[in-house]
């Protein structure tokens, strides 16, 4: 059956269209649609500028009756995270070129809100789902994945074999963020962590903990090492706060396990009279788009959120392919310097 389509004005165009079009076969066509495993970039850029060419929209009813749906699940932590929207640019800059919609659950970082939203997906036959930053365990996932095409951002499960993981090098991130503190001078580096119910060793914060850990190893700090929990994140901060910077024994310089908390701490610190890096030298991660602002300047580690969503929608399309090997991608992040970092001199 040819996927019937309709042009924006309106004229009918299949895929047989575009598939005489690009000078290739409709088979050729179905696999760059769906962005299938081992597709060249020459042949789909010779497809992709035919669909563009001949404003071809692929049926998304003809694709349901041969069992597809062509709606994907996409599960969110959250909207509150300003890290989040650039996972998603990225994601749906891969899914809207193949004609695929997607479907977006908020699992509010509670395990049963996160359950119930994967098996509603499956009910509602995604064709895969992508979930970013989850908080259940690799048994609970695997178990999950066998029904259904599964990626996770944002969570280490490299021993994972039924779903693909696509992480920040995170380890890496807060060694960077480290080492920047140190060639500025500082020694007496803390970081702030997120204080978790149940640690689990696949969740970002202790992941960049491993990182601090070796990085004030490795430059002989060990001794001024130390690990500030803060409280889960649908719990105030203020007071854990106010009781750092007001500490005796408060640090020079903090490593923040998100940028979540560095710009609040950031703000109070400058409340409460402190000189910014001065007194109070301060990184954090995501590089969220606040901490770009000229009133803000944090200095952050970059993660490149639209390249990791980008990267776990082509995993999705290769997992619903058929690829079963299971693949664990990390990406190496960046340290931006800013103001609360160093004092630029003039």
């Amino acid at each position: 059956m040819a996927d019937d389509g309709i042009n924006e004005d309106g004229a009918r165009v299949t895929i047989r269209t575009v598939a005489a079009d690009a000078g290739v076969s409709v088979a050729a066509v179905s696999k760059v649609l769906r962005n299938a495993y081992g597709v060249s970039e020459a042949l789909r850029t010779k497809v992709e500028t035919s669909i563009e060419r001949l404003g071809y929209r692929p049926s998304v009813a003809a694709r349901g009756m041969r069992g597809q749906t062509f709606t994907l699940g996409v599960m969110l932590v959250g909207i509150d995270n300003p890290f989040l929207p650039s996972v998603y640019r990225g994601i749906e800059s891969v899914t809207e070129k193949a004609g695929y919609k997607i479907m977006v659950g908020l699992g509010a970082a509670r395990k049963e809100t996160e359950v119930r939203l994967i098996e509603q997906m499956i009910d509602n036959r995604m064709d895969g789902i992508i979930i970013v930053a989850t908080q259940l365990g690799g048994e609970v996932l695997e178990s999950y994945a066998q029904k259904i095409p599964t990626v996770v951002i944002g969570h280490h499960e490299a021993t994972a074999q039924q779903f693909d993981t696509i992480n920040s090098d995170d380890v890496t991130g807060a060694e960077l963020a480290v080492e920047a503190l140190i060639k500025r001078g500082h020694k007496d580096i803390a970081m702030v962590a997120l204080g978790l119910r149940r640690k689990n060793m696949a969740d970002v914060s202790p992941q960049r903990e491993r990182g601090y850990q070796r990085a004030m190893q490795r430059a002989g700090l060990a001794e001024y090492a130390r690990i500030i929990q803060f409280p889960t994140a649908d719990l105030p901060r203020g007071e854990a706060i106010n009781a750092l910077l007001t500490s005796p024994q408060r640090p020079s310089a903090l490593f923040c396990w998100s940028d979540l908390d560095a710009i609040p701490i950031l703000n109070a610190a400058v409340e409460a009279g402190l000189s910014v890096p001065d007194d109070l030298a301060i990184v954090g991660y995501d590089n969220s788009p606040v901490a770009a602002l000229p009133l803000i300047s944090l200095a952050s580690i970059d993660q490149d959120g639209e390249r990791m969503g980008r990267v776990g929608a082509e995993a999705l399309f290769s997992r619903m392919a058929g690829r079963k090997v299971p693949e664990h991608i990390l990406i190496r992040p960046t340290l931006i310097p800013r103001r609360s970092l160093y004092r630029p001199t003039v």
